[in-house]
């Protein structure tokens, strides 16, 4: 490894940790500001409440209840919420609770609202051996807000039971005046999806004919599924797309936030780690208001985050039958899952920018899944995908490692020039020595970084891939109870900044590795005893490693084992190209046979030392201004 190779694994590591460390201050941040963002929401909630309370009276616990007529100051007379007698009734009538079932979920649905009321998975379990409950009983709202001769919102209505199989649910709302609102919901074998049809029938004369548009209020509290709260919530976000984009935009991350968008959106996520609820409106919806907020870690229910989304969408008034389309995804962030339902829902998986998530897409997914159709052990699944990956890029690091093992057998020479050269006035003419060194001996000045940076993206897709991959989830490995979250071999029981609150092994092992290759690789640097370069071994044989570790502590310890396992390799292959490839022998015959012969100079050198030149004719003109002065 040389000076380029060891300057970018210190910038690599600078921006890895740094993001890491800013990750961190956000979330104590989120945290300590929690209770009061919760506060701000309980005031809004109840002003919400009280206006709503005070201007439709539509809350029958209010009618019923003499210290809340007393709390609103207004006088109540137990007579109808609404004036529609149908409405009324379907107000004050009980819900019952149906449900849907394919072989991949279980949707229940109450008729109190006509709105999805839980979704189990059925082939997954959360971290504690439960069923997984994407949202659990009553855990969830969805409500459709019309002004129908007064303002009504489904939710708080019980809808008839008008069709009824195992795989599809019709629900109506009568109204007096003639027609009503229904429900159709409906699930097909193999998919994860609910299809969903909303309809207006026989309402032209209920509904205003310059009402154009209804409201969709959603609101989804999530559960905590996995064993890190910290990387769960961290990978846990709402997303919305517009039609055409690239891609998604997104809030949360750990970091409770809210959003007004007033364009038009195809779709809305409220995204886990590793499964999401997503709602589509094939028609698309024309306004929306966003709000995740995450709940604090030691939550005594458990639960991870609420979602809130009121959308707005458009309908054609006057007519007799208006049919309104939508979709809703319950089931997991599994990218050929999503990608097969053609709405960019597999955007939502954090893969990486632009070449880095090519890379994931096109090449480390389907070796992952050709593996997996021939082994069931996915810590040998990603010991063989880092051989493969290794040998595909064996060729560009070859010569990254051959320079590094003919730097080292140019040594003595580089040290003779560092005597004969020891002030720093000649640090230009040390300089020009080693290139002309360089040239005689073979080796490229640039041919440990462009390697480097040609391997960069791998290093990052890798990290972006193994904490979104759903495929690691609860996949057991030697000590490693699940591969896409930490393994702790000691758990302190309190967490300490920076380190968290447990010692993960593979993070461990992975910083040990990444310490005895620097150790080996810049013992016997050329240069080795100047300043600088003793300053640049110190960062990469021990504060990289350290780095490292505190970042790899809390992630995916399948992340942690593929860097283990890519350093070892790269040990062995680097001691291998060494052995059998570069003889020390023969470029010291070759630089004496070059001894004293001119040699000609490549563009990149030649424009090396014009910029030495100029940097001299300018240190030279600022020491003759200092004279004079």
């Amino acid at each position: 490894m040389d000076k380029n190779s060891i300057t970018g694994l210190i910038l690599m590591g600078l921006l890895l940790f740094g993001f890491t460390f800013y990750q961190n201050k956000q979330f104590q941040k989120q945290q300590a500001y929690q209770a009061q963002l919760d506060s701000i929401a309980a005031v809004e909630r109840f002003r919400a409440d009280s206006a709503a309370a005070a201007d439709a009276l539509r809350d029958t616990s209010v009618l019923a209840d003499p210290t809340l007529r007393q709390a609103h100051g207004t006088e109540l007379t137990g007579g109808p919420v609404y004036k529609d007698s149908l409405l009324d009734a379907a107000h004050a009538g009980e819900g019952e609770i149906i449900t849907l079932s394919n072989d991949k979920f279980e949707v229940a649905f109450t008729t109190k609202g006509a709105q999805p009321y839980s979704a189990r998975l059925k082939d997954y379990k959360t971290y504690g051996g439960d069923d997984l409950f994407l949202f659990k009983p009553g855990a969830s709202q969805l409500g459709i807000q019309v002004y129908a001769g007064e303002m009504i919102n489904t939710s708080g209505f019980n809808f008839s039971v008008a069709e009824r199989t195992d795989t599809s649910l019709v629900m109506r709302l009568p109204f007096s005046g003639g027609g009503y609102i229904e429900q159709r919901y409906s699930v097909r074998k193999g998919e994860y999806m609910v299809y969903n049809s909303l309809s207006f029938i026989g309402m032209e004369t209920v509904i205003p004919k310059n009402v154009f548009s209804f409201d969709l209020d959603c609101v989804m509290t999530l559960p905590r599924m996995e064993k890190g709260y910290k990387n769960e919530s961290q990978y846990s976000k709402l997303n919305w797309y517009f039609s055409g984009e690239k891609k998604p935009v997104d809030i949360g991350r750990a970091r409770s936030a809210s959003k007004r968008v007033d364009n038009k959106i195809a779709w809305f996520a409220f995204q886990q780690q590793f499964f999401s609820a997503i709602f589509r409106a094939p028609k698309e919806y024309t306004s929306a208001e966003f709000d995740i907020n995450f709940a604090s870690e030691d939550d005594p229910d458990h639960n991870l985050m609420t979602c809130q989304a009121r959308m707005r969408a458009d309908f054609q008034p006057g007519q007799h039958e208006t049919v309104i389309p939508f979709e809703y995804y319950f089931g997991p962030n599994h990218y050929k899952t999503l990608k097969g339902y053609g709405q960019k829902f597999e955007k939502i998986i954090p893969l990486g920018g632009n070449v880095v998530g090519l890379f994931t897409k096109y090449v480390i997914i389907p070796i992952f899944d050709l593996l997996r159709k021939f082994i069931s052990n996915f810590g040998i699944i990603i010991l063989i995908m880092t051989l493969i990956i290794k040998l595909v890029v064996l060729p560009f690091a070859f010569k990254s490692y051959s320079s590094s093992a003919k730097m080292q057998a140019i040594k003595p020479e580089i040290d003779k020039l560092n005597a004969k050269y020891p002030k720093q006035e000649d640090a230009m003419k040390k300089q020009q020595a080693q290139m002309d060194l360089y040239k005689r001996a073979g080796i490229s000045p640039m041919g440990g970084c462009l390697p480097m940076l040609l391997q960069f993206p791998i290093l990052w897709a890798m990290f972006r891939f193994f904490p979104a991959s759903i495929e690691l989830r609860q996949q057991p490995f030697l000590w490693a109870e699940d591969l896409s979250a930490y393994d702790s071999i000691v758990n302190f029981g309190t967490r300490i900044p920076l380190l968290g609150d447990h010692i993960s092994l593979f993070a461990l092992l992975m910083a040990v590795s990444m310490f005895f290759y620097s150790k080996l690789t810049t013992a016997s640097q050329p240069g080795s005893d100047d300043p600088q370069m003793a300053s640049m071994r110190f960062m990469s044989v021990w504060m990289m490693p350290i780095m490292m570790y505190f970042i790899c502590n809390s992630l995916s310890s399948g992340l942690s084992y593929y860097y283990l396992l890519s350093n070892l390799i790269t040990m062995l292959e680097t001691w291998i190209i060494k052995k059998w490839f570069v003889h020390p022998e023969e470029i010291q015959a070759k630089l004496k046979a070059s001894e004293g012969k001119k040699q000609p100079k490549s563009k990149w050198q030649q424009r090396l030392e014009e910029a030495q030149k100029m940097q001299a004719q300018m240190q030279r003109e600022q020491a003759k201004k200092n004279g004079r002065r």
